[in-house]
Formats: C-alpha cells, structure tokens, sequence
C-alpha cells in the first residue's frame, strides 16, 4: 500500500527534546484562541497543543504554507513532520513514547482538550477532527495491550517522587500545592499515601481550591495567604495556568525570615517544585539561602529511572504502531475523498434535479403525490447509478492511488479522456 496521503496534513512542534523549558517558553503562544483565529484563516483546520514539555501545531494544510505561516508568527527552526511521518509522530505522541515521561496518560486528555478547543473556534475540520480521534482511539489500545503506562508516573506524580527523592521520605511533611487544574489534582492524588502531617491548597479562585481540598482531605488556603503558608511548608509544588511568576523573589525572601529560629542565622530549608508551563516561580528565587527549586528539566532523571522498566513495553508499542499507521492511512484517505466524492455527487445532483424538473413540465397534474414519486425516483437511480463508482474511487483513495481517483471523477464529471490522464 502507498504511503501517498489523499491530502496534505504537516505538524510543527518543539519539545523538550530540542529545548529547555525556558526556552520553549519563549516560543509558546500566550493567547491560544487568538493563534488558533489567525491560523483559521490559512488552513482548512488547525489545532494547537500546547504542554509542560511541547508545543504542537497540527494542521490540515501542507508544510511549505506552515512554514511560511510560522514565520509570520515569528516562530522558526520548528521540527516539521508532513504527510504520513505526521500520522505517525501523531500516533507515538497520543502513545506517549514522545512524552518526557513514558508512556504517561495526561498527553491523551491534553488531546482531546485541544481539539474541543478548535472545534469550539470552528477552525477544525472532519479530516483533523479524525486524525486525533484515530490516535486517541490508538494510543489507549496501544496503553491497554503493552501495559507501558503500568508504573509510569504523570508529570505531577514525578514531582512527588522527585519530593520524596529529596527529603528520604514525606510522611509527616506539610506541603502546599499551588494550583488546582488538572497538574494539581494529578499532584494531590501522588501525595494521597505518603502520609503527610498536612496538604494545602491555593488557587486564584477560592471555590476550586476548596473542592480539590476536600479530595484529598486538606486545607484551602487564600492567594493573599499564600507566602504565610509558604514558610509553614516542607514542600511547595507549582501548578497553575498563570501567564506570569505567582512566587516572586522579593517577597518570597521577606517571608523566609520568619522561617528562621529567633537566635538562627540559617533559614529552615523549603524545598520549591516548579512544574507550571509557563513557570510559576521567578528564577532568581534558587538563589535564595534555603531554598531549593527544581523545575520541569530535572524532572527528566525520574524519567531516566523508570524508562529502563519499560523498554520492553515501549518495543511492543512500537510494532504496534508500524501496524496501525498502515490503517491510519487508509482510514486518513478514505476520509480524505469526501471532498472529490462531493464534487461527483454534486455533478449528478445537478443533473438529477434539472431532469426531474423537465419531466415535471411534461406532466399533465400538478399532483404532489406523482411529483413526489418522480422525485423518488431521480433520487433512487441516481443513488444506484453512483454507488459502484463511489466504491471504487473510495477503494482508490484507501490504497494511495490518489491520481487513478482524481482521473475517474475527472472522466465523469468533465468528460475528460481517460487515456490521455493515463499518457500525463
């Protein structure tokens, strides 16, 4: 079967890769409705995921016209995989072997989220709405038969265990956790076992702090509140949407002094997780005395120590994938050939309807009931008369003969000579 796609479909992404994350986070886009608009309007459908450790732009287009687009945006030196490499990187990403963490199952959740997104915008279309879909649909099954996700740890849960790597063990602890989206209740549900003294809460909108709170039997705090709770913390895990610091170094290091005994000149060490995309905590904040900050980046070493484990499920992926994108392809250009089949079933209906209305004139009653029969009819001998070649061109579009299939449209629509489509 050939790998030739019906139509163009091409990827741009970064990751963590080919960068860092605050390199990445100076090529994140801020307002995701307001790219997703302008890029609306160069592709019959686009979609952006956008994560800790990856922006991915998919669209329904082909790769020189993203190109082009992305260096309106400013953006260059993207990674770009086109037609069915596309499919593929789509299926190893909603499998999560591209994912910092492999085999994580936040990426499929982040997917949908995506998607529901563009539709909401109406920048998607049918075509990108079942590519998603299709790798949604694969990445579970891939996750179901491997067990490559029996033991992976999510972004959040890596950051408990990096916690619990650092202090030898959390029982007892007091942690905050900033943020309640979906990173924080990832977070709260790690920490659920490790027998912690107490769990705080904070987010900018008090209500949903209260209700992961109370998941997990802890304490909602006030973002007004936040740096008092700081300084009676062991841990603070950083979560939140924010598009700027929420723990700045000048306040931070006045709250820290209330962390030190009355006669101490050594401040009690509080031990700061950033995980949020864009980052929650200011940079200059490692260089506080106490403070230990770590970020996404050294997250990779817990990836490092359970990627080993799951190697073997990673293989078993892999051949399974091979498998599926030959179905994804077909089940890509098959979708794909709507749009011709549009053009012929649009051709016909045109003739249908003129006929019919010629034949109405010729009737001597003006009887609803036979015009309505005449009707019928049209419709049933069109219906027919179309059906095998619909078959065939579908047929033709599954197997990658992508010109045999323009041809026979061409043929009937246009009365074009088949032989001298042959001879081009």
């Amino acid at each position: 079967m050939s790998n030739t796609l019906f139509s163009p479909v091409t990827i741009a992404g970064v990751s963590h890769h080919l960068m860092s994350i605050p390199e990445m986070e100076d090529v994140r886009f801020g307002d995701e409705d307001a790219f997703l608009t302008r890029a609306g309007e160069w592709f019959k459908g686009v979609l952006l995921l956008q994560t800790c450790n990856r922006i991915e732009i998919i669209v329904h287009g082909s790769s020189d016209l993203l190109v082009e687009f992305l260096s309106n945006e400013k953006r260059s030196d993207w990674q770009i995989w086109e037609d069915a490499g596309a499919l593929s990187h789509l299926l190893d990403l909603a499998s999560g072997l591209d994912s910092m963490i492999i085999g994580e199952d936040q990426i499929l959740g982040q997917l949908r989220k995506a998607l529901t997104q563009s539709e909401k915008l109406g920048v998607s279309d049918p075509l990108l709405s079942m590519c998603i879909n299709k790798a949604i649909h694969t990445g579970s099954e891939a996750r179901r038969i491997s067990g490559i996700n029996r033991g992976a740890v999510s972004i959040g849960s890596a950051a408990v265990l990096l916690a619990e790597e650092q202090l030898g063990s959390l029982a007892g602890k007091h942690i905050l956790i900033i943020g309640s989206g979906e990173m924080g209740l990832l977070v709260t549900q790690a920490l659920a076992a490790k027998q912690l003294s107490a769990i705080y809460v904070a987010n900018r909108t008090f209500n949903r702090a209260q209700q992961l709170a109370e998941k997990v039997r802890g304490t909602a705090v006030l973002m007004k509140d936040l740096y008092r709770y700081m300084i009676l913390s062991d841990v603070v895990i950083c979560c939140t949407a924010a598009p700027h610091p929420v723990i700045r170094v000048d306040d931070l290091e006045i709250a820290l002094n209330s962390r030190k005994w009355p006669l101490d000149r050594n401040t009690e060490p509080l031990l700061i997780i950033d995980i949020a995309q864009p980052r929650d905590v200011e940079e200059e904040v490692r260089n506080l005395p106490g403070i230990c900050l770590f970020t996404i980046d050294d997250l990779k070493k817990v990836n490092d120590n359970t990627t080993q484990s799951r190697q073997e499920a990673a293989e078993e992926v892999k051949k399974f994938l091979s498998l599926e994108l030959d179905q994804f392809i077909r089940l890509f250009n098959r979708k794909g050939a709507d749009e011709l089949l549009a053009t012929l079933h649009t051709w016909a209906e045109s003739i249908r309807t003129r006929e019919r209305d010629r034949a109405y004139g010729r009737f001597q009653s003006n009887d609803q009931h036979i015009l309505g029969i005449a009707d019928d009819l049209t419709r049933a001998i069109t219906r027919k008369l179309l059906a095998d070649v619909t078959l065939v061109i579908r047929s033709c579009a599954e197997r990658g003969e992508i010109k045999l299939a323009t041809d026979l449209v061409s043929v009937i629509t246009r009365g074009d000579d088949i032989c001298s489509h042959k001879r081009e």
